[in-house]
């Protein structure tokens, strides 16, 4: 078994993860007794709805992009994709109606002798054709309609859901493709990746046209274009940003959205916990940072990883280059240190934007989030990895909770993420690695498998 990104995992599997997180944090004595799955004896939320609701509240005329939970700016996303698709199908529709008219009047034409009318031509003339052009009916045209993207299988019906499995992996009438988890229905699938649209094309754009920018996200703007790029992401428009945008209205775009995020990338309810790992050493240090992320809800984790690495490329222009033909390359300047300075109070934040104290800030709580984001860019390839070891102890866990599931986990986990590992000398040579191999392994066989059998500890 091999490192996997965490985005790789089926829902069911991060909620497991965040479980054995949660417990490890705990045992460091850095969360307390904040509890993931019930809520506190005050009535408070408890730290899983606080990190999957994060504010549901809606307002009366709320926008589209800023000042709105992520979750909310994802929705909204996905929403306005989903009318842009409706529109191309709509299209493509009116034009297959258009051709067959065409094609069938052009044959009825040609059939007909010249001159004369349609009506004087004998009935049995012509061979039976239909009398108005034939269309696809609502069912055969979704099934044209071509590949599906959802978040979750639970947004399907059971058996669209099924058909989705099918495409994805093998047998996949064996078992329920999703568990539930409280009132929450959990997907065996992985879900799809999460950011919105406006971080992704603040970021690509910068990354086409600006990394040899001096000063960038230094270097003041112009208001006026950014409060005009922030109204037509407001108003849910298709924006697209091009080389005549300029870079800093980019950068400072992207700034204002994670400034004035009311749930902040990394949630307040983690914000001591991540400024106390920047007093401890490694490797323990990015040992914590890392379950501290397996916390996150998958639209804050898949952000905040798009965001390092961006952060990262910008970083690694910071300095001078040469190029080919032996002329100078000036670098950005903007080294980590410096991002993370510039960053660091946006994704970190105690408190909501437009709150009392928010732009007061003591020294040492500065330095550790200019140093925790450092730390957050520099490792971000390694930090969303979860390791062999975690894998097994999710794995393990959920032989616990739900163990007629493993079966179909390692079915996928063992075809997607061929296994270098070589199995332990005490056990048989000829059991489990070739029916991983050939996914052809029952549950039984498989709560057999000794680290399967092994008390995760929760």
């Amino acid at each position: 078994m091999q490192p996997v990104p965490l985005h790789s995992l089926s829902e069911l599997e991060r909620a497991s993860l965040q479980e054995i997180a949660l417990y490890q944090l705990q045992e460091k004595l850095l969360l307390g007794d904040l509890s993931l799955a019930r809520v506190g004896p005050k009535g408070s939320k408890s730290i899983r709805q606080k990190l999957e609701s994060l504010s549901k509240e809606k307002k009366e005329s709320s926008p589209q992009t800023f000042g709105i939970p992520l979750f909310q700016v994802m929705a909204n996303d996905r929403a306005s994709k989903q009318l842009q698709e409706a529109v191309k199908s709509s299209r493509r529709l009116c034009l297959e109606v258009e051709a067959t008219v065409t094609r069938f009047r052009a044959q009825r034409q040609k059939r007909s002798p010249m001159g004369r009318s349609c009506g004087l031509v004998p009935c049995g003339g012509f061979p039976e054709e239909p009398l108005s052009p034939t269309l696809l009916d609502s069912h055969s045209w979704s099934q044209r309609r071509g590949a599906m993207s959802v978040d979750s299988i639970t947004d399907l019906s059971d058996n669209t859901s099924k058909l989705l499995e099918a495409l994805q992996l093998s047998h996949p009438h064996e078992l329920d493709p999703r568990r539930s988890l409280g009132k929450k229905m959990l997907s065996l699938n992985p879900i799809t990746w999460q950011v919105p649209r406006i971080v992704d094309r603040c970021c690509k754009h910068i990354e086409s046209h600006g990394l040899q920018t001096v000063g960038i996200f230094r270097v003041g703007s112009s208001r006026k274009r950014v409060q005009q790029l922030r109204e037509e992401f407001d108003q849910g428009l298709d924006v697209f940003l091009d080389e005549h945008q300029s870079v800093h209205d980019v950068a400072a775009l992207l700034k204002e959205f994670l400034r004035d995020m009311p749930d902040s990338l990394i949630p307040r309810e983690l914000y001591t916990a991540f400024l106390s790992t920047a007093s401890m050493e490694n490797p323990a240090q990015l040992t914590t940072l890392q379950l501290l992320l397996f916390l996150l809800p998958p639209c804050h984790s898949d952000t905040l990883h798009r965001l390092l690495r961006f952060l990262s490329e910008v970083a690694r222009h910071a300095e001078s280059s040469w190029g080919p033909d032996g002329q100078e390359i000036p670098g950005n300047k903007m080294t980590v240190a410096n991002l993370a300075t510039i960053f660091g109070p946006n994704i970190l934040q105690k408190e909501k934007p437009g709150e009392k104290d928010v732009g007061v800030m003591n020294f040492e709580d500065s330095a550790a989030i200019i140093l925790v984001l450092q730390r957050l860019i520099e490792h971000h390839q390694t930090l969303f990895m979860v390791s062999a070891e975690m894998q097994r102890d999710v794995l393990r866990r959920l032989f616990q909770t739900d163990p007629d599931v493993i079966d179909h986990l390692l079915r996928r986990k063992f075809h997607t993420v061929p296994s270098t590992e070589k199995e332990d000398s005490t056990k048989e040579p000829t059991g489990e690695t070739q029916a991983l191999e050939s996914c052809s392994v029952s549950s039984e066989l498989y709560s057999n498998v000794s680290f399967l059998n092994l008390d995760v500890g929760i």
